[in-house]
C-alpha cells in the first residue's frame, strides 16, 4: 500500500504573498519571513503564535539594550556583543512579524482579531525598540536633550501610522513611483533598513546614537509634515 504524500508550501510559495515594505525589507526581512513562515507551517503553528513571538523576542532584545546601556558606556561591557544581539534580534523579530501574515494568507487563516494583535504587538516591540535606543542616547550622551528623545519617539511613530493608513481601499502615496531609484532614496523610512543601521550603530560607534536619533526625527518629521500637506492638498 503506497502512502499518499503531503505536499506543503515552501518559502516561495510565502514569499509570494508578502506584503512589500521598501527595497531592504522585501530582499531580506520578507524573504527571512518567508522562510519562518514555512517553517512554522511544518510546525503547525499559527500565525498569531508568530506574533506573539515577533513581540517576545523585540521586547528580550530591547530589554537587554535598556540593560546593558550603562555598562556600555563606562566601558564595563564591550559594545559588539551588545550590537550583535541587537541586530539578530530585531531583524529576526522582524521577520516573525513578515511571517504571520505571509502564514496567514497562503493558508486561509487571516482575521479581523489577527490583524489587531499583529498592530497592538507591532506597537509595543517598537516602543521597547524606541526606548532602547533612547536610552543608548542618553547613556552614551547624558547632556542629550530630553526634547530630543521624546520628539524622536514621537517620529517614530509616522511610520506605524502611515502604514496602516495606507493599507485601506483609499490609500495613496505622495510617490507613487517603484523604480529603483526612488525605492533606494526610500530606504530612509524602510523599516527593516532603519533597525538595520539602528543596530549597527550600536555595534560599531554606540556614541552616535544621538545623532542617528537627531537625523531620524528630522527624516520622519519632514515626512509628517509633508503628508498633512498632501493629504490637505487631495481633501480639497
Amino acid at each position: 500500500m503506497q502512502s499518499a504524500t503531503i505536499s506543503r508550501p515552501g518559502p516561495a510559495e510565502f514569499y509570494r504573498v508578502n506584503r512589500g515594505g521598501g527595497l531592504f525589507s522585501e530582499a531580506v526581512s520578507q524573504r527571512l519571513g518567508a522562510i519562518l513562515a514555512a517553517a512554522g507551517n511544518r510546525l503547525g503553528l499559527s500565525p498569531t503564535t508568530l506574533t506573539v513571538a515577533n513581540l517576545v523576542l523585540g521586547l528580550a532584545t530591547s530589554v537587554a539594550v535598556v540593560a546593558l546601556a550603562e555598562p556600555v558606556a563606562d566601558g564595563r561591557v564591550p559594545a559588539w556583543p551588545v550590537g550583535l544581539l541587537a541586530l539578530v534580534g530585531w531583524q529576526l523579530a522582524y521577520g516573525l512579524d513578515c511571517a504571520d501574515g505571509q502564514l496567514a494568507r497562503v493558508t486561509g487563516r487571516t482575521s479581523p482579531a489577527g490583524a489587531r494583535v499583529d498592530i497592538l504587538c507591532d506597537v509595543a516591540a517598537q516602543i521597547a525598540l524606541v526606548t532602547a535606543l533612547g536610552a543608548t542616547a542618553v547613556a552614551q550622551r547624558p547632556s542629550t536633550p530630553a526634547w530630543l528623545v521624546s520628539a524622536f519617539a514621537g517620529t517614530w511613530m509616522v511610520n506605524l501610522v502611515t502604514s496602516v493608513m495606507q493599507s485601506g481601499p483609499n490609500a495613496a502615496s505622495m510617490v507613487p513611483s517603484t523604480s529603483l531609484p526612488v525605492r533606494v532614496v526610500k530606504l530612509i523610512r524602510d523599516y527593516g533598513a532603519v533597525i538595520f543601521v539602528a543596530a549597527a550603530v550600536l555595534l560599531v560607534a554606540p556614541s552616535w546614537s544621538v545623532w542617528f536619533i537627531a537625523a531620524f526625527t528630522v527624516v520622519n518629521g519632514g515626512f509628517l509634515l509633508a503628508s498633512i500637506a498632501f493629504s490637505a492638498r487631495a481633501a480639497r
